[in-house]
């Protein structure tokens, strides 16, 4: 699996399915995912110093109906979800070492990963004009 920058829009910041769950069926969720990954990263192998892995929501956005609909949860390393988070993690200083993990990971050229960063930020800044609906039914099912 190839690293990739992931930005949901603006209305859906702070909503996610930790927030949408109960703390128990989150967690529930959460170490299953860890435990199918090994507890290693799904995309790089690596593991955390603090803790090995952390669970990250995977979505698909319709574009048609405005609808941000849970796919999945893959258990990333801590930096492999920085970056997939780059936005915040620009805020918190963290920007240079995610976009070289990023390189690393994908071995990538530095012009290379600014393309992909520049693509998504793009794709966010559409989908950041409109209000989605989230779908978490994958894990009501």
């Amino acid at each position: 699996m190839i690293l990739s920058v992931e930005l949901v829009p603006q209305s859906s910041w702070f909503t996610n399915l930790r927030s949408k769950l109960s703390k128990e069926k989150w967690d529930e969720l959460r170490r299953a995912s860890y435990r199918k990954a090994g507890y290693v990263c799904e995309i790089c192998g690596g593991k955390g110093l603090t803790h090995p892995v952390e669970c990250h929501e995977t979505w698909e956005y319709d574009d048609k109906k405005l609808v941000q609909k849970l796919t999945g949860l893959i258990s990333l390393c801590p930096l492999c979800h920085k970056v997939k988070h780059i936005g915040l993690s620009q805020m918190r200083g963290e920007y240079d070492i995610c976009v070289k993990h990023l390189m690393v990971v994908n071995k990538w050229t530095l012009e290379q990963a600014r393309q992909h960063i520049d693509a998504t930020v793009r794709q966010w800044q559409k989908h950041s004009l409109d209000d989605w609906t989230i779908d978490i039914s994958f894990v009501q099912s």
